[in-house]
């Protein structure tokens, strides 16, 4: 006998009306496997290779700087392993070295490439490379690791500030609301793009510094909807029932309030990490972003922008993007459908439905 649709817990319920949504469970597979495989970029795309067996001794050089010197090289530089003379050393004889399946950091210049760059994708490299020589496979993992990353950053900060801002006003009301909304539309209506331009004209650029700037001002949307829950479910019966019972202010927002009111956070959680990633593409391509040298997908689009005839810049860069934003959308649309308690399907009554005809009968 199935068990009744009523009897399984809510957040249960969420997560099977979530698979129900093919288009949205799939692209939270896909973007998770994108993550976490950013998450390795070094074991993936590397110009030093994972291990070298050179002369009988075994190097770590993914993990160990090593002079040229030791490797038969006449500097006692860093060793460039991709230096063909280097290689012949290492694949001499009895020695041998393993490297990771692209063997092009972020920042590796192509010295060898047979055309200028930014040269057409070709054996060496996989994806071309762009004006400065630089593995675009390389620059693509690595961009979208620091895209995501600081996405993530950026959308904890500002649901942390949204849903405390969004709580004080709705649970208190009156003057504190009142009070708080005047000053968050003075604080709304601030230049945003003004002031990162100030900013980035004053301090030199940094991520840290760009999280902060952008978190100052990402907090606010959120926070309307948090305040406009916490005003409706402060006037329920549980909660009168609670404060009759002596629960203090805190115990009532955090236990009781707080958990019923977070269905628009958890909702707008992909299409604000789509914001964040679009923010931090957008101010890469106007120059306001990461520092020079971080990988970033804003400034490959402005390198496919400056370099027409190399399409592959532009094409992979924007497949990337578009790939990320589709599936963070799809996402969203399908957790917003599983926390809609309005809509429950046939297949989700037919327990119910069944048990209530053998009820019947």
């Amino acid at each position: 006998m199935l068990a009744p649709y009523k009897s399984i817990p809510p957040g249960t319920r969420a997560w099977l009306r979530f698979k129900r949504n093919r288009l949205g469970y799939w692209s939270l597979i896909i973007f998770c496997a994108m993550v976490l495989l950013s998450l390795g970029a070094e074991l993936l795309t590397n110009d030093k290779p994972y291990v070298v067996r050179y002369q009988g001794q075994t190097y770590w050089p993914m993990w160990n700087s090593y002079p040229e010197k030791v490797f038969g090289g006449d500097f006692d530089t860093p060793t460039d392993y991709l230096d063909p003379f280097i290689r012949e050393r290492l694949e001499r004889g009895d020695n041998w070295v393993l490297f990771a399946p692209n063997r092009y950091g972020p920042e590796t210049l192509n010295y060898f490439a047979e055309k200028p760059n930014p040269a057409p994708p070709s054996r060496e490299n996989l994806l071309g490379t762009d004006d400065r020589g630089r593995d675009l496979l390389a620059q693509l993992i690595y961009g979208f690791r620091v895209s995501v990353l600081f996405a993530l950053a950026l959308t904890a900060t500002g649901v942390l500030l949204g849903v405390l801002a969004g709580a004080v006003q709705g649970f208190f009301g009156g003057r504190i609301d009142l009070l708080a909304q005047r000053v968050i539309e003075i604080w709304g209506s601030m230049p945003e793009l003004y002031l990162l331009i100030i900013f980035s004209a004053v301090f030199a650029p940094s991520v840290s510094l760009l999280l902060v700037l952008l978190s100052l001002f990402g907090w606010m949307g959120l926070s309307d909807y948090v305040r406009a829950e916490f005003l409706r479910n402060r006037q329920l019966d549980y909660v009168k029932s609670a404060r009759a019972l002596g629960v203090g202010n805190a115990a009532l927002i955090w236990r009781h309030i707080l958990p019923n009111s977070l269905t628009p956070v958890v909702t707008f959680l992909p299409f604000r990490m789509s914001a964040a990633i679009l923010a931090l593409t957008s101010l890469d391509f106007l120059g306001l972003g990461v520092p020079p040298g971080t990988p970033s997908l804003g400034e490959l689009l402005s390198q496919g922008k400056n370099n027409i005839d190399a399409w592959w810049i532009s094409l992979t860069t924007f497949g990337v993007l578009v790939l990320t934003l589709m599936l963070l959308t799809l996402m969203g649309d399908a957790l917003r459908d599983a926390l809609d308690p309005r809509r429950q399907d046939v297949s989700e009554a037919a327990p119910e439905a069944a048990s209530a005809s053998k009820g019947a009968a």
